[in-house]
């Protein structure tokens, strides 16, 4: 087994006394773990930081044995992570990427979405910058894993005007008309959804993450992961802040 590709730090295990086990996001090989020796080192830390972009070379006799690793920098997002906001969002996404992908199995829609997901995080001014984005890489990645939603049109009358809510248990959208008499039981279905807006107001955002959340949480995150949330949770209270 020879990988030579560019890749992004998605998540990062201790192992041994000086290494660690990376999980990187390549674009033509999905998510791949490799033994990084010395990755705990003080080189090699800043490196490793999730988010990053780095030239991944993977190694290995057989393909059931862990592939020895190194790595070369070729972009740090250092720098974002001193900001509490971006850095949660990086925390999150990149978590949310190594939890949930299957190893070895190639998904480069999902590289595309998450390197422009930290090029907009790194462009933006503020998070109303980015975060239609966010939502959107997590639609995506529900997408990619077969819990899509069909947001075409209204599951009860077929029509695709004036689409306002999402069935939480469906996963189709529903027109105002139709789902108006059921809102309570319904979640919001944000505007930038449908019209292709590159930002929103906050009201908007927090319901497209409201969104987000509620399939997340019901299709890919396990009983055994749910510790994974915590990031995401730290990310949704701090956008709250921000908007209120």
């Amino acid at each position: 087994m020879h990988v030579d590709s560019p890749a992004i730090v998605c998540a990062l295990l201790a192992h041994g006394e000086h290494g660690v086990i990376a999980r990187l996001l390549t674009p033509d090989h999905g998510l791949l773990p490799g033994y990084v020796r010395g990755g705990r080192s003080r080189r090699l830390r800043p490196v490793l930081s999730p988010g990053n972009i780095v030239q991944a070379e993977y190694r290995a006799r057989t393909d059931d044995q862990l592939a020895q690793l190194s790595v070369e920098l070729i972009t740090s997002r250092a720098p974002l992570l001193g900001e509490r906001l971006p850095a949660a969002a990086i925390e999150w996404a990149t978590a949310l990427t190594a939890t949930v992908l299957p190893e070895g199995q190639p998904y480069p829609a999902l590289y595309s979405g998450l390197d422009a997901l930290l090029l907009a995080i790194e462009a933006a001014p503020s998070a109303r910058g980015w975060a239609t984005t966010f939502v959107r890489y997590e639609l995506l990645l529900l997408g990619q894993l077969g819990f899509g939603l069909d947001l075409t049109a209204c599951a009860a009358t077929g029509t695709r005007d004036d689409l306002a809510f999402v069935s939480p248990r469906s996963s189709r959208a529903v027109s105002r008309a139709a789902g108006e008499p059921y809102a309570g039981r319904l979640l919001p279905l944000p505007a930038f959804l449908i019209d292709g807006a590159p930002t929103a107001e906050w009201p908007d955002i927090l319901a497209g993450l409201t969104l987000t959340s509620h399939f997340i949480e019901r299709d890919l995150i396990t009983d055994r992961r749910l510790a994974v949330l915590e990031a995401r949770h730290r990310l949704v209270d701090r956008i709250k802040r921000i908007s209120a």
